[in-house]
């Protein structure tokens, strides 16, 4: 190495590692426990270039047909509601489910990323859904289909042709709340049961013991998720913190997995989702119920 070489290798390296530090601080900027299961815009991009991701649109297939990103399948929120189940809202069988995924190309080694137009409304409920059914990397695009939009990155109406695959199913009990295991809890400290619908809706009826928080709370004004410290300082705020035993639910399992996302996010390591929800709930006449009321 010349004396020069030596010299501007001095130079550069400070630089080199400052712009080092300035990128991990600004991926730590929101601070996440599990900030792997929410994907940015450019992270997809260079997921993309590598070719190691399944890319899952679930908006509706009109809107996936008029464009979407490069590679994206197309598996709609509504697509994997049993339209025929007396609960409204009720996933379809499991089997079934497994299936489709598989014919997606979507299997249990390959990162999968969903994304929507409703800041992640729908798409962590497909989130959930395969974490429950076991797979490991599973993700949410933050700000979803809008801010890849107004990002100008590329937007395609052809849709891939993909390898169909076997997804495993290998469910995970920890994360599913069912009527029973809320209704056995509901004198135990340590659970929290948070209600994420609308405030009226809570107030027109909820399970006695439940928390309300809606989970339009978790989104900034851009519809991305809060930075950590928001959401931590909200949550904590209403008695929501790591120590305890987390069951989300909201009409019919959609909005649920949003909150459910939000705290898995956060790096909650017991929190679940009573798919379900009020939907079941709020139908059982042997379930307990309360409303919300104002006095005369």
């Amino acid at each position: 190495m010349t004396i020069f070489s030596f010299r501007l290798s001095r130079f550069l390296a400070p630089l080199a590692l400052a712009g080092l530090t300035a990128c991990a601080s600004h991926a730590a900027d929101q601070g996440y426990a599990n900030n792997d299961l929410l994907t940015d815009t450019e992270g997809l991009r260079v997921m993309m270039e590598t070719g190691a991701v399944n890319i899952v649109d679930v908006r509706p297939r009109e809107a996936y047909d008029e464009g979407h990103i490069p590679g994206a399948v197309h598996l709609g929120a509504d697509d994997v509601i049993d339209a025929d189940s007396h609960v409204s809202g009720d996933l379809l069988p499991h089997e079934t489910l497994v299936r489709m995924l598989g014919e997606r190309g979507i299997d249990k080694d390959t990162p999968v990323v969903f994304y929507d137009d409703k800041g992640g409304f729908h798409a962590a409920r497909l989130f959930w859904m395969v974490e429950y059914f076991g797979h490991r990397q599973a993700s949410v695009l933050n700000g979803g289909f809008p801010k890849w939009v107004a990002e100008k990155r590329s937007v395609t109406k052809e849709v891939p042709q993909v390898t169909a695959r076997t997804f495993a199913y290998t469910p995970t009990p920890r994360r599913l709340a069912t009527a029973d295991w809320l209704l056995d809890r509901q004198d135990d400290d340590s659970v929290v049961v948070i209600d994420v619908r609308p405030s009226k809706l809570y107030e027109a009826g909820h399970i006695p013991w439940a928390k309300s928080i809606p989970w339009k709370q978790n989104l900034a004004a851009n519809g991305t998720m809060k930075p950590a410290s928001a959401l931590l300082k909200h949550f904590s705020g209403l008695g929501v913190t790591r120590d305890k035993n987390v069951a989300v639910h909201c009409q019919n399992g959609k909005a649920a997995a949003h909150s459910y996302f939000a705290l898995r996010l956060l790096g909650f390591p017991r929190v679940r989702s009573y798919d379900r929800s009020w939907a079941e709930w709020g139908a059982a006449e042997d379930l307990p119920k309360s409303a919300v009321t104002t006095g005369g």
